[in-house]
C-alpha cells in the first residue's frame, strides 16, 4: 500500500488532503505543541461528508493509524500531550447547518460549523447559542463540545451538557453512531452527549450536533463592581441569595479590570431581559454595592461588548510558549479565597483569573517565564484542598512533560481508562491525551 497521504487521497480526493508543511503556520504550530513525539504526521485530511469521515476512520482502523481529530485547531494543544499521531483529521469541511427549528428553539449543525458563523445566522431570527467560548471566530461546534468550553454565560444557562440534546459521531471502527435527537424532550438511547462533552477527541470524532437555542433579550446591561476581597465576597453571596437573575456573574482579578489597584477584585454582572426589568435589577444591584462601599461602574452598550471581549483576549490570546492557560474549579464559597491564594503563590503582575461566582469554575492565564511548574502544583493543591481541581490546558511542552495536566486521582484515572477502552479499544484516537 502507498503512503498514508496517498491512501486518504484515494478516499476524499487530493484537494481535501494537505501536507503538514503546507498548512497554515497557526495550525502547524498547534499540531507541534499537541504532540510529544519528534515524528509528526505527514498530512491533514478534510473530509467533506460524514460518510467520507467514516471511511477515513475505518481505513485508519484497518491500518492501525493513530488519529488526531480537530476542527480548525484553535484548542488543539489543550490538555495532555499526544504520544504520537499518523494522521490529523479535521472536521472543518463539515460546515453545514442542517436544520434550525426556530419554533422549537433548536438547531442542528455539523461539527465543523464555526461558532461565530452559526451565531450570526441565529441572530437573524433573534435567537442565539448561550455560550461564549474562547476564540469564537475560529472555534468549531465540535471543538467547543470536545473541550467543554462554555464561558461566562453558564451562570444563567448552564454548561455544554445542559444545551446539547443530540449528537452523531464516528466510532473507532468507522461506524457512525447517534444519540439524543432534534427535540428538547427526546430521551431515546444512551446519554452520550454528556459523555462526549469534554472528551478532547479521545472517544470518537463528532460529526453533527443538536443544540437548544434561546430567544434574544430586548435589553442588556453590564455593571462592574470594584473593591477589596472583604467587600466583594459578601456582595457576591448577597447577589446569589437574592432574586436578581444575572446571565453573567464573574469574579475578576485586577489584571482584567480597567485602571484598578493591584490588590483589587472585580465583580462583573450582566443582566438581560426587557428594558424595564434590566433597569430595575441594575438599581437594586447599585443599592447592594453602595451598602458595601464598592465602586459601581455601568457600561454603555458598545463598552459592554468591548469589556467582555477584552476579558477573553486577556485570558486566551497569549497561548504561545511563554504563557500557560489553566481551567480551575472550586466550591463557589471558596472563589474569593482562591483568588487571594493566587497572590500568595504566583509572581506579581504575571497572571489574571476569571471565576464564575455561582459554579466556581474559571480560567487562569499566567506567564510561564516568570512562574514555575512548582508554583502551579502548589496552586493545584490549594484548589484540591478547597474541593476543586486545576487542569492545565495550554502550556509549554516542558511544563506538560513534568506535570500531569489533569491532576486526576488514581481511582478516577482507572475509571476513565476503562471507559476509553470500551470506546477506543486500540487507543487510536488522540493517544495519551487523557494520560
Amino acid at each position: 500500500m502507498g503512503s498514508i497521504t496517498q491512501t486518504v487521497e484515494s478516499i476524499v480526493g487530493a484537494s481535501q488532503v494537505t501536507r503538514l508543511d503546507a498548512v497554515t503556520d497557526h495550525l502547524k504550530g498547534k499540531v507541534e505543541r499537541a504532540i510529544a513525539a519528534a515524528l509528526l504526521p505527514d498530512c491533514v485530511v478534510y473530509p467533506q461528508t460524514p460518510e467520507q469521515l467514516a471511511e477515513v476512520v475505518a481505513c485508519a482502523h484497518q491500518n492501525q493509524w493513530r488519529l488526531l481529530p480537530c476542527g480548525q485547531g484553535s484548542k488543539l494543544d489543550w490538555g495532555g500531550l499526544i504520544t504520537g499521531a499518523d494522521l490529523v483529521v479535521s472536521t472543518q469541511s463539515l460546515n453545514q447547518v442542517i436544520e434550525h427549528a426556530a419554533g422549537d428553539l433548536t438547531v442542528t449543525a455539523q461539527a465543523g460549523v464555526s461558532f461565530a458563523a452559526l451565531q450570526a445566522d441565529l441572530l437573524k431570527t433573534r435567537q442565539f447559542l448561550a455560550i461564549d467560548p474562547a476564540y469564537p471566530d475560529q472555534a468549531t461546534l465540535g471543538g467547543i463540545v470536545a473541550t467543554r468550553d462554555t464561558g461566562a454565560l453558564r451562570q444563567r444557562f448552564g454548561g455544554i451538557r445542559d444545551m446539547l440534546i443530540g449528537v452523531s459521531f464516528v466510532r473507532h471502527d468507522g461506524q457512525i453512531a447517534k444519540a439524543g435527537g432534534r427535540v428538547v424532550k427526546n430521551v431515546a438511547g444512551y446519554d452520550l452527549m454528556k459523555l462526549l462533552t469534554g472528551s478532547f477527541g479521545t472517544l470518537g470524532v463528532l460529526t453533527q450536533l443538536t443544540w437548544r437555542t434561546y430567544p434574544l433579550s430586548e435589553a442588556s446591561q453590564t455593571v462592574l463592581l470594584i473593591g477589596n476581597a472583604s467587600a466583594i465576597q459578601p456582595v457576591t453571596a448577597a447577589i446569589l441569595q437574592s432574586s436578581l437573575t444575572p446571565v453573567k456573574l464573574d469574579v475578576l482579578s485586577a489584571g482584567l479590570l480597567p485602571e484598578a489597584p493591584p490588590a483589587a477584585l472585580g465583580l462583573a454582572v450582566q443582566f438581560q431581559s426587557i428594558a424595564a426589568g434590566v433597569a430595575e435589577q441594575v438599581e437594586r444591584l447599585q443599592a447592594i454595592a453602595q451598602s458595601h462601599t464598592l465602586h459601581f461602574q455601568p457600561f454603555s452598550a458598545q463598552a459592554e461588548t468591548q469589556f467582555w471581549q477584552s476579558i477573553q483576549t486577556a485570558l486566551f490570546a497569549a497561548t504561545e510558549t511563554e504563557w500557560a492557560i489553566a481551567k480551575l474549579g472550586v466550591l463557589p464559597a471558596q472563589v474569593v479565597d482562591v483568588v487571594a491564594a493566587l497572590h500568595q503563590v504566583l509572581a506579581p503582575d504575571t497572571w489574571q483569573v476569571r471565576l464564575h461566582a455561582s459554579s466556581g469554575i474559571g480560567t487562569l492565564s499566567l506567564s510561564a517565564e516568570r512562574n514555575s511548574v512548582k508554583q502551579l502544583q502548589a496552586l493545584r493543591s490549594r484548589c484540591q484542598a478547597a474541593g476543586g481541581y486545576l487542569n492545565l490546558l495550554a502550556a509549554p511542552t516542558d511544563w506538560k512533560q513534568s506535570c500531569d495536566p489533569w491532576g486526576i486521582d488514581t481511582s478516577t484515572q482507572k475509571l476513565m481508562s476503562r471507559l476509553k477502552a470500551n470506546f477506543d479499544p486500540k487507543g487510536r484516537f488522540s493517544p495519551g491525551r487523557m494520560g
